[in-house]
């Protein structure tokens, strides 16, 4: 008979029982979430992450589709809805900019592809509808998802040269259906869908009119000819269906590219080319060339960023390069070395690779770089009239799309086409000297601020966690390069000065930079009086459905005049008085960094570029919109909006 083992052994025995019990638990969950990792598969019974559970039958979820249109007519507009019908007690998970979890494990995404498709239809981007909060059994914390009925929208342009009767379009749908307690493995549903072609009026569907009615009003601008533009309380619209609209709506975005050279992203480069122009400007041919040059780089800029996003799908936006803080930092070392260059750092020999960074803007090589390198420093500021014109072309035909972003680039570059065709305006500036060299040194100093910046703002957004607001600490600084500047200023000059009204005026002038940084400091760290609700869809859903007041701010640490804005608007008292209050909710969607949730909601809004402001009344109604905007029309918007509730 075998004996009983020692008593001092069964603590033991019941200790590895359990550990042997939580290993097996987290193999079971592990295996389940490398099935559902893994796709759809033949054990489609089976659930996520271990949960044992029922089998997905075909009625838990359901998909079809219904077009906009009966047919269609060379160069129409048509939307394709894909129609989901989720069953009582279902839910799917969200699309990828929507999924938000707290369950320790990442969800598969409702994901809309096209496979394929007849020559002559282009689409854009799938337009998902806002998610939900869902509490689940399975794991403690929420998630976002689906449910009930839920329509996704395929806005799309025909080809004004198509030779088809029929256009045939092949989807994938692909989702994971959910109950509070389990989930299933993830599905791929295939759709095959055609419309018909021809040259007759088209009309739409009246069995399908339910299907889009919340299209058309999620997203007007997108399927209207009219484009709104609004500069602090300026208000007017330009409808682009007749010639003469259109054209006065291509001078329209050449006057955004012209007062783009007046943000404060492009203004430190424009001190260089004055200075390189007007060294040349004893040979009027060589001044003409170098000014055409460098407006051509900035065309051409324009053109490849206008093709970008008119045939390349997941282009959508002019600041979009900026969302990428790798090419932040590249132009920031871009900006220190021509800065270094500027300062007089470069009087060795340094390697090769070094001027090509820093080209000499004496020659039509250099200019048309600078030209180029300034066109990018614009795309993170908006000009007035300029994101309306920029965020409309994005949805029409590629031609319109290049032809709006052309007269952007056109516009921007107009004043060095100027100023190069009329040398006289700048050769009053000093050509050699020790005033030479100040201007020089200080526009070195300047420029050196602007590096830090870039690199500064792209190392926030590298470091942030969303929703988390952004660090600050580098406008230190950035503002400690400015102020040096300023100080140099005052200092060569009260040396170099031989007239007192000049000395007097240059002293005075750096003096100012020099306390202006010191300010800009203290005010571009603080966070302000508002008490800013971080964008997440929870938060955004628990406002609407508290039936708040929404005053949804977008910015980015890049964007200097969301930062200007900040400063001007938010930081005034009477506009913190107002949205302090109880039936208001301030929120900040920053997309600084890896942001999906926040560029997704920028992106339903149907805006491109930021700064952007909406207000919504407490009942969901948009009662302002604007990207350049005063405090006194924050708090007429926030007085309009509590007269809807």
């Amino acid at each position: 008979m075998q004996k009983p083992l020692p008593d001092n052994r069964k603590p033991l025995r019941i200790g590895n029982l359990l550990i042997m019990m939580h290993n097996l638990k987290i193999a079971l969950r592990c295996l389940g979430l490398l099935l559902v990792l893994a796709g759809p598969g033949p054990f489609s019974d089976a659930v996520a992450a271990g949960v044992p559970g029922s089998a997905d039958t075909p009625q838990q979820v359901t998909v079809e589709t219904a077009w906009s249109l009966d047919h269609v007519r060379p160069g129409d507009e048509v939307t394709l809805a894909l129609v989901v019908n989720i069953a009582s007690g279902f839910h799917i998970n969200p699309d990828a900019a929507q999924l938000v979890s707290d369950v320790g494990f990442k969800p598969y995404p409702t994901r809309v592809s096209v496979l394929s498709a007849t020559d002559g239809i282009v689409f854009e981007n799938p337009r998902y509808p806002p998610a939900h909060t869902v509490d689940v059994a399975y794991a403690s914390g929420q998630m976002t998802a689906f449910s009930g009925r839920v329509f996704i929208y395929l806005h799309a342009r025909i080809d004004r040269q198509i030779e088809n009767d029929s256009i045939a379009v092949t989807l994938e749908v692909a989702y994971q259906a959910c109950d509070d307690r389990v989930c299933l493995f993830p599905k791929t549903v295939r759709l095959d869908t055609s419309i018909a072609a021809s040259a007759a009026a088209p009309a739409p569907l009246k069995i399908n009119t339910v299907f889009f009615e919340s299209y058309s009003n999620r997203s007007p601008a997108r399927v209207s000819s009219s484009v709104g533009f609004d500069l602090f309380g300026w208000h007017f619209s330009i409808d682009t269906a007749s010639g003469f609209g259109l054209i006065f709506l291509l001078f329209t975005a050449s006057l955004g590219g012209l007062l783009l050279n007046f943000t404060p992203c492009v203004l430190p480069l424009i001190p260089i080319k004055i200075i390189s122009l007007s060294e040349a400007s004893a040979n009027r041919r060589r001044c003409l060339t170098l000014g055409m040059a460098m407006s051509c780089g900035v065309i051409v800029f324009w053109l490849v960023l206008g093709a970008a996003i008119g045939l390349v799908s997941d282009f959508t936006a002019t600041n979009q390069l900026f969302q990428y803080p790798l090419f932040t930092i590249a132009i920031g070392i871009i900006i220190a070395v021509m800065a270094f260059g500027m300062c007089g750092l470069f009087a060795i020999r340094l390697p090769n690779f070094i001027y090509l960074i820093n080209p000499r803007q004496d020659t039509v090589a250099g200019s048309f770089a600078l030209g180029i390198l300034a066109a990018i420093l614009s795309t993170p500021c908006t000009a007035p009239f300029m994101g309306a014109a920029a965020a409309w072309a994005a949805t029409r035909h590629p031609v319109t799309t290049l032809a709006t972003f052309a007269a952007i680039g056109l516009g921007m570059a107009l004043p060095y086409l100027v100023l190069s065709a009329s040398p006289g305006l700048v050769k009053k500036m000093p050509r050699s000297g020790p005033a030479s060299v100040l201007i020089k040194e200080v526009m070195g100093l300047f420029m050196l601020g602007a590096a830090a910046y870039f690199i500064g703002s792209a190392a926030s957004a590298l470091l942030v966690t969303p929703p988390k607001p952004p660090g600050r600490l580098y406008w230190w600084a950035v503002m400690g390069f400015v102020g040096s500047g300023g100080a140099w200023l005052a200092y060569r000059s009260w040396q170099i000065a031989s007239r007192g009204k000049i000395k007097i005026v240059a002293v005075t002038l750096g003096v100012a930079v020099l306390a202006g940084s010191a300010v800009g400091g203290f005010q571009l760290t603080d966070r302000g009086q508002i008490d800013w609700i971080h964008y997440t869809p929870e938060q955004y859903n628990n406002a609407r459905d508290s039936r708040k007041i929404i005053v949804m701010v977008f910015t980015a640490e890049w964007c200097l005049n969301c930062k200007a804005l900040e400063q001007g608007v938010f930081n005034s008292r009477k506009v913190a008085a107002v949205l302090e209050s109880e039936d208001i909710a301030a929120i900040k969607v920053d997309i600084t960094g890896h942001n999906p949730a926040g560029k997704a909601r920028l992106k339903e809004t149907g805006h491109l570029t930021i700064p952007l402001l909406i207000i919504y009344a407490g009942n969901g109604k948009e009662i302002f919109r604007s990207d350049f905007y005063t405090p006194n029309q924050v708090v007429k918007a926030v007085t309009r909006a509590r007269q809807k509730i």
